[in-house]
């Protein structure tokens, strides 16, 4: 008899405590379920750049949705931390690996040693020239050049003489160069120089005062990156040159201010961090779904200059993702 009791007992407990884990696991919202299911490394070019600030924004958002644990580093734009960060990754056997390179070429060392402890990687924003890659989610940076030398085009009536201030050894600028130039190559512009500053304010500013020294008859400039064009814009402004425009490329607030305020600075190509980042969690998200990926995931570009912000004032509405 005191056995059955007990057995009575035990099967009530057990039907109770079965019970509650059923609620439990009933009152779980799918993300309480799905959280922290992949940890992915990310190392960035420069967390304090506004366009990295914006696309580790959204890649934390979107991640904290998906089920992914972000850890967040930053080369500072220097080749030897990242390849160190990649390799930290590698050690601690994360899930996956984001790199926005430093260098798309020297990268690929560290790339190969990701393939290699079979750590899938992906890149955003700028891609790596080696090294096998899932997928590379950045904005069509070929698209956003066309657009920045069709705006040049309309700015000088297709004459003059332009320069570009480079940054060569990352792919996307070198995307972006491409599409300037094949959007030059209709109009009777002419390329008479194209300098390298590293994407980096200072370095354009200086960059810039040599070119005024060098070239005297400047009609306009092509700056790949809103911090190269801020760079050359106060090298214009020293040298009282109101007569030479520059067209850069990200629309980062401060560049907005100085298009809107009617400064050199007339326009910009538009990049979206907020949609790479977001789309890169997505990507990483659907290859651990199973999904085939293609090779590279393109972002839209667009365009913004003084008339467009005044709109987008006016309406209230941004021009981002």
């Amino acid at each position: 008899m005191r056995k059955l009791i007990t057995l009575g007992i035990c099967a009530g407990l057990s039907f109770i405590v079965l019970a509650s884990c059923a609620r439990k696991q009933a009152a779980r919202t799918p993300s309480e379920v799905s959280r922290a299911r992949w940890t992915v490394g990310v190392t960035l070019l420069r967390k304090g750049d506004p366009f990295y600030h914006q696309l580790e924004a959204a890649m934390r958002e979107e991640a904290a949705r998906s089920g992914v644990r972000l850890l967040v580093q930053s080369a500072e734009m220097d080749l030897p931390t990242q390849t160190h960060q990649v390799e930290n990754f590698i050690t601690q056997k994360v899930d996956a690996i984001v790199v926005c390179p430093v260098d798309s070429k020297s990268i690929a060392g560290a790339i190969v040693k990701a393939n290699k402890a079979r750590i899938p990687v992906f890149t955003a924003d700028i891609a790596a020239q080696g090294g096998d890659v899932v997928c590379h989610i950045a904005s069509d940076n070929v698209a956003g050049g066309r657009v920045a030398g069709e705006y040049m085009a309309k700015l000088l009536g297709g004459k003059g003489k332009v320069v570009i201030v480079n940054h060569p050894i990352v792919a996307s600028v070198q995307d972006r160069v491409k599409g300037f130039k094949e959007a030059i190559a209709k109009t009777e512009i002419e390329i008479v120089d194209d300098q390298p500053c590293e994407g980096l304010r200072d370095k354009a500013m200086a960059v810039m005062e040599n070119l005024l020294r060098k070239h005297k008859d400047l009609d306009g400039v092509f700056a790949i990156n809103d911090s190269t064009a801020l760079g050359c814009l106060a090298a214009l402004r020293a040298a009282g040159r109101k007569d030479i425009v520059i067209v850069g490329y990200d629309g980062d607030p401060e560049a907005r201010r100085e298009i809107l305020a009617g400064s050199q600075l007339k326009a910009d190509a538009v990049q979206y961090p907020r949609e790479i980042g977001k789309e890169t969690v997505r990507a990483i998200v659907r290859y651990f779904n199973g999904e085939k990926l293609p090779k590279v995931l393109p972002v839209k570009v667009g365009a913004i200059d003084q008339a467009s912000l005044r709109a987008e004032m006016k309406s209230g509405t941004g021009t981002g993702p």
